[in-house]
């Protein structure tokens, strides 16, 4: 609660208020608050500055942890329907004053010091925020003479110009930056490429090469082939011939001896 105190505004409350007794919720609430105190808690209190409203709110202040009762059921009561918790010995009315504090802390927080915990939080824990969100950034609510900023002025115009060019500078840089690894990432990919392509060239090259032997190789066997087809015609066609001719040959000595068998007979 203590890291809280300084962001939100801290209304304590004791829940389940319906577990222990009058006596003892009142020895919890002072304990309670005594404690708060002791570890420098601050909590909202409610204002009393007001005329209309500090006599209620110094009674509400009073009244502070409020113990409250909470319940989705309803229970008629009555001739009535009332949210309440139902218990063998009893009933626990949530918007009963004699049973929880239930309908104070909605009259404190919703009729009565609403805009009192609006301005709370936009005049002191907002601003709280703003002020060191400012110091974070090098803005100060003094200036170099110790004197407020709002007698200074130009002080603040001084430090947001300097801010500003700080900040430009900044994006200045990480702009180079981010060019400079661009460009070196462009570099190292055409590097990639480059290396890529001479592969790739390297690789057609051979491919081409080893293409080149294998149609020398192949129009060389083609010459062959072409060279016995020629040289087989040639033997076959002497052969045909050689053929042609001994079978003139031997046609013609038939005859011959068949000539000069006849004329032996006559």
């Amino acid at each position: 609660m203590k890291s809280l105190d300084s962001k939100v505004n801290i209304i304590p409350l004791i829940a389940k208020a319906d577990t222990i007794s009058k006596s003892e919720l009142q020895k919890f609430k002072m304990k309670l608050m005594s404690e708060l105190v002791i570890n420098g808690v601050q909590i909202y209190q409610f204002p009393t500055d007001d005329d209309t409203t500090a006599k209620i709110n110094g009674a509400m202040n009073g009244h502070l942890p409020f113990a409250v009762v909470g319940s989705m059921d309803e229970i008629q009561v009555g001739n009535k329907m009332v949210k309440a918790r139902q218990y063998p010995w009893g009933i626990v009315q949530v918007e009963n004053e004699n049973h929880c504090d239930f309908v104070k802390l909605r009259e404190m927080l919703i009729c009565t010091n609403m805009e009192d915990l609006r301005e709370q939080t936009h005049t002191r824990h907002y601003e709280l925020y703003r002020r060191c969100k400012l110091e974070g950034m090098g803005f100060a609510d003094v200036g170099p003479e110790k004197k407020p900023l709002s007698m200074l002025s130009t002080g603040l115009q001084e430090t947001y110009e300097a801010k500003r060019l700080e900040f430009y500078g900044e994006r200045q840089r990480k702009e180079e930056e981010m060019k400079q690894m661009f460009v070196q990432r462009v570099k190292e990919k055409e590097a990639i490429l480059k290396e890529a392509e001479r592969e790739l060239q390297a690789k057609f090259e051979h491919l081409k090469r080893i293409h080149q032997q294998e149609r020398i190789k192949l129009e060389e066997k083609r010459r062959n082939l072409e060279e016995e087809s020629i040289a087989f015609c040639k033997k076959k066609a002497a052969c045909d011939l050689f053929q042609s001719q001994s079978f003139l040959a031997t046609g013609s000595s038939i005859k011959k001896d068949k000539d000069r068998k006849n004329s032996n007979f006559m």
